[in-house]
């Protein structure tokens, strides 16, 4: 009998682990299962990660520099570009990517590639878990198959496997990872009872459902909430910018409400690795079926076009005087530094379309590349928002100096209501009523 056929309460102490995929997921998860004792091994093909990780320097902005020297010191945590110690694991967890191709569908080539790895290192008795977030069905359909393929071994009887949905939220200093309730599913019930006994002994809760299908329509089910809810503010931003009325104040007031109301605010767009592309995993996974989201189609069409929106407002109102711009903030939301699917660089590559001279500065975000060109950013001097005839608030990071913008800046397009507050005629901030009719220059 092998250890995936064990009988009840006989579960293999995972006291190895390997993590395949070093991002905004695995590494924070390697070094949480690191401090918890675990020895763990994480894998990246990405050279330039490793060489980083064994000098003791972090690069994902929630996880301290002195949080991963310590994991490293303790000699519990080990980086490389090798997979040599799979076979040494009791447990393997894959955070890899899961993007969206150009097509707008699931690109499974990272997955595909790293479960073959795996697949071919997979010994009787381990348990393989999947964390990146993916469409239903991916698990059993994409990675069980690959690894019998590879292994001659059968899942459930031979070795365990898992789904466990990634739920980290860069940025946010309230919810440890640990803190977030874990979702946790199995193939068989002996491949949940394993994958629960994992994380129990990490997370402080774990969250049984029946079916690894169950599991990932979780995740999608969360983000695709958050994608609806928050272009649907959009629109609201958008009403209300025609009817004159302050949708900001509209939601202070609503959010009074007892029951029945959860505050979601309008933006710039929806960026990340998750919320704007897991609907549309499930959106893909839909047309199978033959069948789809309105919903969906709806919030992703008008998530796609918030840039077309903002620029056409700044050209409504500047006109041809519209040939410079500044963008403070390019990071998809506030006090990170992922500009994956941000609406700022999206909305720079209208900008530039447009003919537009346009410099950004980010304080989390050093450099950008937009389409093939690296572009630096500028120091947030009182000269470069002074010579700008349109200065974009694209994220309200912790420190923005928004006192100095208003002052300096001829016009600005505030998309995260942080000139909340500030008068003045220069200043549109998106869904608050005040469209900016006439253009002020504080200093003529």
């Amino acid at each position: 009998m092998t250890q995936a056929q064990s009988g009840p309460g006989v579960i293999p102490d995972p006291g190895r682990i390997q993590i395949v995929g070093l991002g905004y997921v695995g590494l924070p998860l390697a070094v949480l299962f690191a401090e918890q004792g675990f020895f763990v091994t994480g894998v990246d093909v990405d050279k330039k990660k490793i060489e980083l990780l064994e000098k003791g320097r972090s690069y994902v902005k929630d996880l301290a520099d002195e949080e991963l020297g310590a994991a490293l010191a303790s000699g519990r945590f080990r980086p490389t570009t090798r997979y040599d110690d799979s076979a040494q694991a009791e447990t393997i967890i894959l955070c890899v990517p899961t993007p969206l191709s150009d097509r707008l569908t699931p690109d499974m080539s990272y997955l595909h590639a790293a479960v073959y790895e795996i697949g071919t290192r997979l010994r009787p008795g381990q348990l393989v878990v999947l964390e990146s977030s993916t469409y239903p069905g991916t698990t059993s359909e994409e990675m069980v198959p690959i690894l019998e393929r590879e292994s001659g071994l059968k899942a459930g009887l031979d070795f365990n496997v898992g789904y466990s949905p990634e739920r980290i939220d860069p940025g946010n200093t309230k919810y440890k990872v640990r803190d977030i309730p874990k979702v946790v599913s199995g193939l068989t019930p002996i491949c949940l009872r394993r994958t629960e006994a994992l994380y129990a002994r990490t997370f402080g809760q774990t969250v049984k459902v029946s079916s690894p299908e169950v599991a990932e329509m979780t995740k999608l089910l969360e983000n695709t909430y958050r994608l609806i809810n928050i272009s649907f503010m959009n629109e609201m931003a958008m009403l209300c910018d025609t009817m004159g009325i302050d949708l900001w104040e509209a939601i202070e007031a609503a959010k009074t409400k007892s029951f029945g109301y959860a505050a979601f605010y309008p933006g710039p767009g929806v960026g990340g690795h998750c919320i704007p592309v897991d609907p549309l995993y499930l959106q893909w996974k839909a047309c199978e079926f033959g069948t789809k989201s309105a919903f969906i189609e709806l919030a992703e069409k008008l998530n796609r076009n918030m840039a077309d929106y903002l620029l056409k407002r700044v050209q409504d109102r500047l006109g041809n005087g519209f040939r410079t711009a500044v963008i403070y903030g390019v990071a998809y939301k506030k006090d990170i530094g992922d500009v994956r699917e941000s609406a700022a660089i999206q909305l720079i590559e209208r900008l530039l379309d447009e003919g537009i001279h346009v410099a950004y500065h980010d304080p989390n975000v050093p450099v950008i590349r937009i389409r093939n060109r690296e572009i630096e950013s500028s120091e947030l001097s009182d000269e470069l928002l002074n010579k700008a005839d349109c200065v974009f608030i694209m994220a309200d990071h912790t420190g923005i100096p928004v006192q100095r913008i208003v002052s300096e800046a001829r016009f600005i397009v505030d998309t995260r209501n942080a000139t909340f507050g500030r008068n003045g005629e220069h200043i549109y901030r998106f869904g608050s009523g005040n469209v900016g009719l006439e253009r002020k220059n504080p200093h003529a």
